[in-house]
This record gives structure tokens, sequence and C-alpha cells, in this order.
């Protein structure tokens, strides 16, 4: 005969059992939803990056980065009067886009939703190169207009972008000429 006490101790341990299979169920589910959560984050990263290259690298987009990059001027006053909003809505529209571009994709690097080596695996290491050129422009318009964060992720962007690129090449040197060809001597 089976006294009270075995099956007593059948029955705790068959709960514990139960107990410990369901643990381990859901442990194994956790460890499952965070992959899958990894996986839509990763998803929703490339598709805002591509999102982005599809706004920026495309023939107009190139375009209007290059007619950027061909302005000159000799000051501020003289850059104002050839391509500033007052004579020139094309080219501000131009230029605030295309800067307004940049600056959001340095928000996401810097808010981490996006990585500096994706953007410069696509090819943005350009964008630098925009920034050295129109610097002092947006330093002189955060002291005239618009206050001292205006385009500070552009800033940001091209600077972690740099740093990148002398991570990997340490003797690199952003061209004094920027985009304009140098033939050979």
């Amino acid at each position: 005969m089976i006294d009270l006490a075995t099956i007593q101790t059948a029955y705790y341990m068959v709960a514990a059992t139960g107990v410990l299979v369901a643990a381990v169920f859901y442990i194994l589910n956790l460890r499952e939803q965070r992959r899958n959560m990894r996986l839509t984050l990763e998803t929703r990263r490339i598709n805002l990056i591509d999102s982005l290259s599809i706004r920026v690298i495309n023939a107009n987009g190139m375009k209007s980065y290059f007619e950027l990059m061909n302005y000159e001027w000799t000051n501020y006053e003289d850059f104002e009067k050839k391509y500033g909003s007052d004579n020139n809505i094309d080219s501000a529209a131009k230029r605030y886009s295309l800067w307004s571009d940049y600056n959001t994709m340095g928000t996401m690097v810097r808010r981490g939703i996006m990585k500096v080596e994706d953007l410069y695996d696509m090819g943005m290491l350009g964008l630098v190169f925009l920034w050295a050129k129109y610097k002092p422009i947006i330093e002189e318009g955060r002291r005239r207009y618009n206050g001292k964060n205006y385009m500070k992720d552009f800033e940001y962007l091209a600077n972690e972008i740099l740093k990148y690129v002398k991570a990997n090449d340490p003797d690199y040197i952003v061209p004094e000429t920027l985009t304009k060809y140098v033939p050979d001597k």
C-alpha cells in the first residue's frame, strides 16, 4: 500500500518538474523574441538606409551635390548675393535640401539608429567634402540667423565619417581641391 507521504512527494516532484519545464519554455521564448526583435530592428535600419540613399544617391541628388561643390565665392556677402535665398531660390532649395538630408543622417547616427560604417559603405565620404566647403557659410548662418545648433548633426556626421576613414587609413586627408580634378604633373 502507498502511503500519503509518498503520493504527496510524487505530486510535489511532478509540480516542480512542470514549473521547471515552464521556466525553460519561457526562457526559450524570450530568446526567440529578442532574436526576432533584433531582426526587425535590423530590417528597419536597412530600409531606412535604403530610403535615405534613394533620396541622396540618385542622379538628381548627385547633380545637386556637384552643383553645390562647384559653387565659388569670396566671402559670405558674395555667397549670399550669388546663392542666397533672396537672389537664387533654386540654389538655396538644393543646398538646404541636401544639408537637411545629411543633418538627418547625422541625427540617426548620433542616436544609434544608423552606423557610420553603413553611410561610408554607401559612398558618403563626399559629405565630408561638402561640410568642409560649406562650414564657414553654415557657421556664419548660425551666428546671424539660426543659432549654434543649426546643422549640428551634419557637422557631427562629417566628423564621424572622417574619424572612421582615418581609423582605417591614418594618412588620409581631405583634398584641398575637394572634388575638383587635379591632373598629374
